[in-house]
This record gives structure tokens, sequence and C-alpha cells, in this order.
């Protein structure tokens, strides 16, 4: 059906398409990125297995939308990666999180707004984000548990 093929001609900027061709829309869009740590905790005030030093595999997913610049691009995903490393995943990955969170129940769904809060600040201070901000987070604690922060409940309540 279809096979291997080699482009005739690489697409050449300036040449085979103009710069102010780069941009096709003028819509909100949403890209994400996702993450994983592994760290330990264990939860207060709870009566179960999760009362006892345990650790997890945790995935998060961050969801942050904006306008395209001139080039097409909102975001780059570089771009939130350096910020999870920078401001995010150094309290997280192979930590204690009781030791190295805020003072909290460190459950998934005290976690995630904390997640939140701080890649809404971190993009805050980038410069220029068309208007980027964080849509939502979502924490996985296993494979088919997860707890999320949405933009719509962190700013109107």
């Amino acid at each position: 059906m279809y096979g291997f093929r080699i482009v005739d001609k690489l697409q050449k900027i300036d040449e085979d398409i103009q710069r102010n061709q780069l941009k096709y829309h003028s819509k909100r869009v949403l890209v994400s990125k996702e993450f994983t740590f592994d760290a330990a905790h264990h939860l207060h005030c709870y009566e179960g297995k999760c009362k006892n030093l345990h650790g997890h595999t945790y995935k998060v997913i961050f969801g942050i939308s904006g306008y395209v610049d001139d080039r097409g691009l909102m975001m780059d995903f570089g771009d939130i990666k350096e910020i999870w490393k920078k401001e995010i995943e150094i309290y997280l990955d192979h930590r204690y999180l009781n030791e190295t969170l805020p003072p909290m129940n460190t459950t998934a769904e005290n976690m995630v707004v904390w997640m939140y809060e701080k890649m809404a600040e971190a993009i805050k201070t980038q410069d220029p984000l068309r208007g980027a901000r964080v849509e939502f987070v979502r924490l996985y604690e296993t494979p088919t548990s997860y707890a999320e922060a949405r933009r719509e409940w962190m700013e109107d309540e």
C-alpha cells in the first residue's frame, strides 16, 4: 500500500514557505507533557495500609493552554520539562514526601493541588507565553488511580 518514500526536496524557510505562513491559526490550544517520579510517603489519620511508610511510581500530566506565536508554537515541551526539573521534581523524585513537601497529609489530592500551584507560578514568570495557563494537572498514584486539579476549580473557588 504505502511504501517508504524519501522526500524530493526538503522544505526551506523563506523559499518554499514564508515566515508569515508558519502561524496557521489564532486559537487557544492545549499542550500536555507527562513525567514520572518515585517517592515514599505515609498518610496521617488514616486506617489502612497507607498509614505505613511505602512508595509509589507516580505519573503526573500537565495540560497547559495558550495562543501560538508567529512560529505556530504555544509553549515548547522542553520549557515544560525545564520547569518540572527545576521547580517541582526536586521536591519529589526519590524523596520522602512527608519531609520535602509543605506541611500536609501527602495524599494525591493534596499533592496535585501543590503541583498545580507550582506550575502556575512558574508559567507566570515565563516570557512571552501568550496567555499561557495551567488547565489541569493529573497525578497518578497507581496506574489506575489518580487525583486531578483543574483550572476552573482552582481559580474560581
